[in-house]
């Protein structure tokens, strides 16, 4: 054993005199020699500079869960909290009483293979792998973890994804769809909110996080347009509001103070979800795989067919840049037509002005 290194309880322990010349016992919170030495060398190194060592304090036995809580009240000045919290909820069921030293790389993996066998897509699973690398990083910062847990964690990578998915309704299935919303609203008023919000999401594009959280002091009325401040990627957003959203935010009763724009009258706070209500409304409507995301390539895809050109739809739907839109514009073959015509048209005009000018 080296000089200034000694084992305790299976963990290296190492000793050095301070600037004060006291004799300094700490902790490295490893199980190996290398790691003892290299903490020595650079305590040492730290008095010859004239500093006083930085000791490591001692990190608890952290459970998930109680990351978790810590994790979710930082998270709160982040535009993605809900969306977090709801992820995070659903982690702590599967890792919520397990200290997080013990998580591993086979760990998370085998997580992800469950996830996939119920049905998951990979999007969704990585959603969830990508919090909880996260979480751990902000772990080892608040001290409630040791990095090498954070290392194994970071080992896992992220499933590759089908980001080409595109399904959209058509204009029968939209009216069908809102149908069966207004009869499941007639039919459990605690479902009434559902047709007003999916009217929201075929009219303005807006995501779902960004209708369940939007307030009344967004909204403008009387000049016709939504304001979103709190965008996915950051921006300020304006969205024209159309006759029949103007109808539809006009027949919603608003609270006294404001507030959100969509809330529970029972308990008198906003909506967190429409998952439920939406699937059942689907079912109802006999539309098959359809998401609520789906809406929002609704509304640009009719966009794009109805010609509206792809930079309109892109800042309409909030995109940094075009390659997200251009998803959508294989649904506007007439365009491509028009434009292959313009190119002919200028050609024969430019042809027959000089035949003109050769006979003269």
């Amino acid at each position: 054993m080296a000089k200034g290194i000694y084992k305790r309880g299976g963990v290296y322990w190492i000793r050095y005199a301070g600037l004060d010349g006291k004799i300094i016992f700490e902790s490295t919170h490893s199980d190996r020699f290398k790691d003892a030495v290299t903490r020595l060398t650079d305590q040492k190194k730290s008095v010859r500079d004239g500093k006083q060592p930085d000791i490591k304090k001692k990190i608890p036995n952290t459970l998930f869960k109680d990351l978790v809580t810590e994790y979710l009240k930082w998270s709160e000045r982040q535009r993605s909290h809900e969306q977090k919290e709801i992820n995070a909820n659903q982690l702590i069921e599967e890792f919520g009483n397990i200290p997080l030293r013990y998580f591993s790389t086979m760990m998370l993996e085998q997580y992800q293979t469950k996830r996939l066998e119920k049905g998951n897509k990979p999007a969704t699973v990585n959603r969830h792998i990508a919090l909880i690398k996260h979480m751990f990083t902000k772990a080892v910062e608040w001290d409630m973890v040791e990095e090498e847990a954070l290392k194994r964690v970071r080992r896992v990578k992220l499933l590759e994804e089908n980001n080409r998915r595109l399904r959209y309704l058509s204009v029968d299935e939209c009216q069908t769809l809102l149908d069966e919303c207004e009869k499941l609203g007639k039919k459990n008023a605690h479902y009434a909110h559902l047709k007003p919000i999916v009217i929201m999401a075929l009219n303005t594009g807006m995501r779902k996080g960004e209708i369940l959280t939007l307030t009344w002091d967004n909204v403008d009325l009387k000049h016709g347009f939504i304001l979103l401040d709190k965008t996915k990627n950051g921006d300020r957003r304006e969205i024209p509001i159309n006759e029949t959203l103007r109808e539809t935010l006009q027949g919603i009763v608003r609270r006294l103070d404001g507030g959100h724009a969509f809330y529970d009258t029972t308990t008198g706070k906003p909506f967190r979800n429409v998952t439920r209500s939406f699937a059942t409304a689907c079912r109802n409507a006999k539309v098959k795989d359809f998401r609520f995301h789906d809406l929002r390539h609704t509304f640009a895809s009719h966009l794009v067919m109805a010609g509206v050109d792809i930079t309109t739809v892109s800042r309409l739907l909030g995109h940094k840049n075009l390659t997200m839109t251009l998803r959508y514009a294989h649904l506007s073959p007439n365009h491509m037509s028009k434009a292959v015509d313009i190119l002919d048209s200028t050609l024969k005009q430019h042809n027959e002005v000089k035949e003109i000018t050769q006979v003269r």
